[in-house]
């Protein structure tokens, strides 16, 4: 299969789907990979670099979509980006379509089969492909929430882990999933006070010989959730309903008790978001401020961290890929985890949950692929 490989064009997103590693890989397994000219630029890897893998650079994106039978990307495509798709043409990346509806009518109107990262499974009921960005966005969800706490960027002034006879900050969680673990874990370890809180006894008791008492655990209720958020001086947005639109958990009308200038970290924001006031920001503009509280709502978080996400991203990525590359539909009908994976495909709507966040028709995506 002839595989391409764009450029990313996100605001801030230095991010690449096929590290030369991968190109490798693909390369290796028969398969031709086209990577646009300075694709690799944001992990320093050059174009010669990509060509001693076994690519072939491509001087433009029209260029990539035109002849790729499979797009390979990291982001959502953007409307010019998904304008360039045709049907019978894959697409593998992240979509988060339940918080974008724009694109969703873009890919149904293109023809293409849209294959989202973000809802692959496993055999455990896991998200694989989502799995890696999760735990750097919960690790950058601390760093981003200690800078926005600097009183010079409008925070309440604090340091996260405090100093010997001052108070740490604190900082509660919202969901115990990979998010949520991996936010308590640096929050933690930088000596904050860390509250996580959760809906499933189960996870809080992992959480809790987890971290052995030094991260509190408390079931979520719309009173805990008062109760900890007001107390907060950093909000960690970290619940995924997988596929669909993130519950929105803290109102606006609640951010008048919280204290003032403390931060939200909304992790959920592809999804979008778990706090009202929430809209999609860029790194070039992280924060904006609703009454007197710091909003920080990047929607590509591990954009900042490009080698290590990119790495992290290609390793889970990398067998479905290829799964695709080699067999195409087929990969699909054979593998119910892939094909979970599957959101759109010529013109209609394959995932239950963002189709429903969305207001549209569904079709299952077995039958669909069998029509």
């Amino acid at each position: 299969m002839r595989v391409g490989v764009p450029r990313e064009i996100k605001t801030h997103e230095y991010r690449v789907g096929l590290t030369p590693g991968a190109v490798r890989e693909y390369v290796h397994a028969g398969h031709e990979v086209l990577v646009e000219t300075n694709a690799g630029a944001g992990i320093g890897a050059d174009d010669e670099v990509y060509q001693r893998a076994g690519a072939r650079i491509i001087a433009t994106a029209a260029e990539v979509f035109a002849a790729a039978e499979m797009i390979v990307k990291v982001k959502e495509p953007q409307p010019n980006e998904w304008v360039r798709l045709r049907p019978g043409q894959i697409l593998f990346t992240y979509l988060h379509l339940a918080a974008d509806p724009e694109q969703a009518r873009g890919l149904l109107a293109s023809g293409c089969t849209a294959v989202a990262y973000e809802t692959v499974t496993d055999a455990k009921g896991g998200l694989p492909l989502l799995a890696p960005m999760s735990e750097v966005a919960g690790r950058l969800s601390i760093e981003a929430a200690g800078g926005a706490l600097q009183r010079h960027k409008g925070g309440r002034g604090l340091l996260l882990g405090g100093v010997p006879g001052v108070a740490p900050a604190k900082v509660v969680v919202l969901g115990g999933g990979v998010v949520g673990t991996h936010a308590a874990r640096m929050a933690a370890g930088l000596g904050a006070d860390v509250t996580v809180l959760d809906k499933s006894l189960p996870r809080l008791r992992e959480l809790d010989e987890l971290f052995e008492g030094r991260v509190r655990t408390r079931y979520s209720t719309i009173e805990a959730i008062e109760t900890e958020v007001f107390a907060a001086d950093a909000v960690i947005g970290a619940v995924l309903v997988a596929g669909a639109s993130a519950p929105k958990l803290v109102t606006r009308a609640m951010l008048k008790s919280m204290k003032r200038s403390a931060v939200i970290v909304d992790v959920a924001i592809d999804q979008g978001g778990c706090f009202e006031t929430s809209h999609p920001t860029t790194h070039a503009d992280p924060t904006f401020e609703v009454d007197g509280v710091i909003h920080y709502c990047v929607a590509n978080m591990p954009g900042a961290v490009p080698i290590t996400s990119s790495q992290a991203l290609n390793n889970a990525t990398l067998p479905f890929g290829l799964a695709l590359a080699k067999k195409g539909l087929a990969a699909l009908a054979e593998n119910p985890h892939l094909r979970a994976g599957l959101n759109i495909h010529r013109g209609r709507f394959t995932h239950k949950a963002a189709a429903e966040s969305l207001g549209l028709p569904f079709s299952p995506a077995d039958e669909t692929i069998a029509a």
